[in-house]
């Protein structure tokens, strides 16, 4: 199915819906059952990828405060900003929130997952030496999650990917500090 870019949940209709996904109104809402579900069903599917492939990163960095490090770094890691633009879907998605408790549920229960994920990411980096072990791993983890969310937010803005750049290598300088520079410096 090729995306309808550019117009969010409210400005998608049905008929876009059945445009670009080839099915017919009555087979889209025999398969998905409408428009709240197919997005739900979406927002799940990209959850799932986004953790799995989190958790290969995690997992397959010889460090993991170097995982982490090019955690922070992804939404500035396109050279032409598209990916700071366009943001994170499970992030955009999170105004539709407010109004709705299934999403509000949904939206919950993945930055609950990303944070267990940064969590266990946290600890590794604490054993290995590369974090100080007096920071809490949980709150580590959730400042980790909201510093990611940042440049995510504001690059939806249209600021450009040199001064969000800036930004991003800030927070991994004050949040992912070497142990001998939290001792030293507080």
């Amino acid at each position: 199915m090729r995306p309808v870019l550019g117009r969010g949940y409210a400005a998608t209709s049905l008929q876009n819906l059945v445009r670009v996904s080839g099915l017919g109104k009555g087979s889209l809402y025999a398969t998905f059952g409408g428009k709240h579900e197919l997005f739900l069903r979406a927002l799940r599917r990209y959850v799932d990828a986004l953790d799995a492939a989190l958790r290969e990163s995690f997992a397959s960095a010889p460090r993991a405060v170097d995982a982490l490090r090019d955690y922070l770094m992804m939404p500035v890691g396109d050279p032409a900003g598209a990916a700071a633009r366009r943001g994170c879907f499970l992030a955009n998605s999170t105004e539709l929130a407010a109004a709705d408790p299934v999403l509000a549920t949904e939206a919950g229960r993945a930055y609950e997952s990303i944070t267990a994920l940064l969590r266990e990411c946290v600890v590794r980096a604490q054993e290995e030496g590369g974090l100080s072990t007096q920071r809490d791993p949980t709150e580590t983890a959730r400042a980790l999650l909201a510093a990611w969310q940042d440049p995510t937010f504001i690059g939806r803005s249209g600021m450009d990917v040199k001064t969000l750049a800036p930004t991003a290598r800030s927070l991994v300088a004050q949040l992912l500090q070497a142990p001998d520079s939290v001792s030293a410096g507080g």
